[in-house]
């Protein structure tokens, strides 16, 4: 048998922890002495600690703790349920790092604000164009929900077209359609042309859809990352408003060029504008 403060530290937990797990029945001492009160424990009660600091560690409250506990649950069990947290923790990591990129975005917005020209904005029309392309719904049109759903939506894309024989005949084109409750279907687009574009197209499941042009539309290049699009936005917003127009679609996107490093891309903004 072992004193509360050496099983404390064989369980690398301390006398205090000990005591409260006592006192809620999640892990009594093997033995009490009547007298002096003091607690004792046996070494195969360190399992049973083990299974406590990992289930809590894992986000379970105390009382959940017990309860699978008690339903007696296995190492397979166990590892299952570290796999699923890995999982959400590290889905929570990446959504808390979109975030603060997302701020320093903002940030570097407001320092940079009246940084561009207004008459860096050219309005010009866009021409029709046939375009192979697939599309998903993100939640809003924030870039943290933008990114993670068309960034994947690119790559089975252009894997599908190349595996199809299909030769991409210009930039990458991405456009939004609002849906309901704040949602946007997303679509990541790559012009096409031949003859025999439909057919190679459906055997891999990609829609070919002819994107219409557009009359009159406000257009603006950024230079670097999309997370950093917004002083480049506001530019767009001023010059829209400061000429008598209003939007009338969100912005299509035409990635001019992507190399590795997103600090590199230039990428056409285009907003179809009508007069007030």
């Amino acid at each position: 048998m072992f004193s509360i403060g050496d099983f404390a530290r064989l369980g690398l937990v301390s006398v205090r922890m000990l005591r409260h797990y006592d006192a809620i029945g999640l892990l009594r001492p093997a033995h009490v002495d009547p007298v002096t009160g003091y607690r004792s424990y046996q070494a195969a009660q360190l399992s049973r600690l083990n299974r406590v600091v990992a289930l809590k560690d894992l986000g379970f409250t105390l009382e959940q703790v017990r309860v699978i506990l008690d339903d007696k649950v296995g190492t397979d069990e166990l590892h299952g349920m570290v796999r699923l947290r890995r999982a959400e923790l590290a889905e929570r990591i990446r959504a808390d790092q979109a975030r603060l990129r997302g701020v320093e975005a903002r940030l570097r917005s407001i320092e940079r604000e009246g940084g561009m020209a207004t008459s860096e904005v050219v309005l010009k029309q866009v021409g029709p164009v046939r375009v192979g392309e697939l599309s998903a719904v993100a939640a809003s049109y924030e870039p943290g929900d933008i990114g993670p759903v068309i960034q994947p939506l690119y790559a089975e894309l252009c894997a599908r077209l190349e595996a199809a024989g299909v030769a991409m005949a210009g930039p990458g084109i991405a456009y939004y359609l609002p849906e309901e409750d704040g949602a946007v279907r997303v679509h990541a687009a790559m012009p096409v042309a031949g003859e025999s574009v439909d057919a190679a197209c459906a055997g891999v499941d990609v829609d070919v859809v002819a994107l219409p042009g557009v009359e009159s539309a406000a257009t603006i290049i950024h230079h670097g990352s999309m997370d950093e699009v917004g002083t480049t936005f506001q530019t767009l917003a001023h010059w829209i408003e400061e000429h008598g127009y209003r939007s009338l679609t969100l912005a299509r996107e035409v990635y001019l060029h992507c190399p590795d490093n997103l600090d590199e891309w230039v990428t056409e903004l285009q907003i179809e504008v009508t007069r007030e």
